[in-house]
């Protein structure tokens, strides 16, 4: 990964509270996956963000190699990367996930 890829990683984290690495948008998921997370967001009712890796080869390699994770989506929270869709749905059935949103968005 280069750095300025590696740079606009950690801007995008820095930036936004909740974002979503995914293929497609929260408009239009292009994977059931990346749809997977975009339903457990909505029907949290928070704002989040997402980035559709899809638009961007160096970036779809970057996430992989920066998170050291090598599936989509990828959700970070207040600058932690959480995990991929199994994850979320895991802690979304936990209410762990609304716990973790709730903290961020406080912050």
């Amino acid at each position: 990964m280069t750095p300025s890829v590696k740079e606009r990683i950690e801007n995008l984290i820095k930036e936004h509270k909740i974002l979503v690495f995914m293929k497609g948008s929260k408009l239009m998921p292009q994977c059931g996956f990346s749809n997977n997370v975009v339903q457990i967001m909505n029907s949290l009712g928070v704002p989040y963000e997402t980035v559709d890796i899809l638009q961007d080869n160096e970036l779809r390699q970057g996430i992989k190699e920066y998170s050291k994770w090598p599936t989509i989506p990828q959700v970070y929270i207040n600058g932690e990367f959480i995990g991929g869709s199994d994850i979320a749905i895991e802690l979304y059935q936990n209410n762990e996930l609304q716990e973790m949103v709730e903290v961020a968005l406080a912050s």
